[in-house]
């Protein structure tokens, strides 16, 4: 597993030292954690992107959901067309900082099996999502 480099942004590129904010993507599509699942599923092929970035109401980031992870939301035996991603979602996090190390946000990502990770900023806002290579 690599991680993926989209765009070098800052110098830290340079020195050695690279940070989330050198490797992140552009932001995935964000939805309100209010939408429904299939409204997302929806949302997301149309955007042909594999993630969704969920805020609450005050456009703050609390997670990032899969194609995969709705996907088995829906075809579960409990799922109703009520269902809210804040539902599906469950616990909130985890997150990087654009200051994060690239050796840290990795080890975090493969500890944790994830393929993307949020990027937030101090307020809470995302910024982007760092993505393992395909």
């Amino acid at each position: 597993m690599t991680l993926v480099q989209m765009q070098p942004r800052s110098a830290n590129a340079d020195l050695g030292c690279r940070t989330v904010d050198d490797a992140m993507e552009a932001a995935a599509p964000q939805v309100c954690d209010d939408m429904t699942v299939e409204v997302a599923l929806s949302v997301m092929a149309s955007a042909r992107d594999g993630h969704l970035l969920v805020c609450d109401p005050d456009g703050l980031c609390t997670g990032l959901v899969s194609q995969a992870q709705l996907t088995a939301v829906r075809d579960s035996a409990a799922y109703t067309d009520q269902v809210r991603l804040r539902d599906a979602l469950g616990d909130r996090g985890p997150f990087a900082s654009p200051r994060t190390t690239m050796a840290e946000a990795e080890h975090a990502m493969r500890y944790r099996r994830l393929a993307a990770l949020p990027v937030i900023d101090e307020q809470g806002s995302a910024l982007g999502v760092l993505a393992l290579a395909r």
